[in-house]
């Protein structure tokens, strides 16, 4: 059993686990205040559970270095994104003891990035790598976290809708750098991610076949890819095929090196087009548009090609198809289609022109029966 002693002005328990002492002050000059601490220990113990002096040890920076190492040990492509959540998170939990944040803090932190101008989406980033943190860190044996706070997640309304029509994607193409043509013309056929593109290597490629391969644990979703060359895909892997560098496995280089990165030479593109996007943070309209635009783009083709759903998913690398039906973007030439075909419907149905009355003495087709 355990004792309450005075040391100083404040009363200071002692109780054991596993046969070893342990001394805590209770911080208060209350008697009462100590017993009850003495009680919840005892009870902790005797449920098998850590003592809460434990957790009172944890920082945020012990859950933020778990959660880097449980990316890392797991080979998660985000772990930059990751190192980035908390390396924000830390300016705010930086040193705090992870008891001590709770959902009004969270919320402080909260305020603090929206006035700094950050999007909704950026911030839930974060508060999703924080919530990460707190799950870890409760499963851990022993646990390090006694309680998940409740941590609130923000409506996203800046969902990017941005796209190529073909004569934007043509121009776009034609300013750009020679070494970069293909990698745009590849984008814009298939979706692919970026990534995926410039790392593509000469062993994936089989001109004779026609086809293009990435293998499991080589994409966003580590599923496996397959693609067929259309005809100008395939004129463009045999021009990349001629201008192969020794040493260079990459079927996308610039003078033998990888590309890497070319924002500079597409802003400067972008600009002289007078394409331009909107700031996400801003609001503004600035010269430029997304690379991740021709993963929209391709998607869209190939649904209004009449190319089935899930073969357009597993060409452009979409494992969801919540994800994939948000890409499918709609506009205003699909707008003024559909109402189009509901007009020339409207008017096979109804035997009469829409926008006046129709003629009562003009016959009306109903099924095999004509009627006056």
């Amino acid at each position: 059993m355990g004792c309450i002693y005075r040391r100083g002005k404040n009363y200071w328990i002692k109780y054991y686990r596993n046969g070893k002492p342990y001394n805590e002050s209770s911080h208060s000059d209350k008697k009462e205040v100590a017993k009850k601490l003495l009680i919840t220990r005892e009870g902790e113990i005797a449920q098998g559970r850590l003592p809460g002096i434990y957790l009172d040890k944890v920082t945020f920076d012990d859950l933020g270095k778990d959660l880097i190492t449980d990316y890392r040990i797991n080979k998660r492509k985000s772990v930059d994104r990751a190192e980035l959540a908390v390396k924000h998170l830390e300016k705010m939990f930086g040193g705090a003891k992870a008891v001590n944040i709770d959902t009004a803090s969270i919320k402080t932190y909260i305020e603090r990035r929206m006035e700094a101008g950050m999007a909704n989406a950026s911030i839930n980033r974060e508060l999703a790598a924080l919530k990460r943190m707190f799950r870890l860190g409760a499963r851990c044996t022993p646990a390090k976290v006694g309680l998940v706070p409740y941590i609130p997640m923000l409506r996203e309304s800046n969902t990017r809708k941005g796209f190529f029509e073909h004569e934007d994607f043509l121009k776009l193409r034609d300013d750009l750098p020679d070494y970069l043509r293909p990698v745009v013309t590849f984008a814009y056929h298939t979706g692919w991610r970026k990534a995926e593109i410039l790392n593509l290597t000469w062993d994936k490629v089989d001109l004779e076949q026609g086809i293009v391969r990435l293998d499991p644990g080589e994409t966003k979703n580590d599923e496996a890819r397959t693609v067929y060359l259309n005809e100008e895909l395939a004129a463009v892997m045999k021009a990349q095929h001629k201008k192969r560098r020794l040493g260079c496995p990459y079927v996308f280089h610039n003078g033998g090196q990888q590309i890497r990165n070319f924002q500079d030479a597409w802003r400067r593109a972008c600009k002289r087009l007078g394409i331009q996007v909107r700031n996400e943070k801003s609001g503004q309209l600035l010269p430029g548009r997304l690379f991740h635009d021709f993963r929209r783009t391709a998607v869209r083709n190939m649904v209004r090609a009449g190319v089935h759903e899930r073969v357009a998913m597993a060409i452009s690398g979409h494992k969801t198809r919540s994800v994939f039906d948000r890409y499918n973007i709609i506009n205003q030439d699909d707008l003024k289609e559909a109402a189009r075909k509901q007009e020339s419907y409207l008017r096979l149905q109804n035997g009469y022109n829409l926008g006046s009355p129709p003629n009562k003495k003009a016959p009306v087709k109903r099924g095999l029966f004509v009627s006056a």
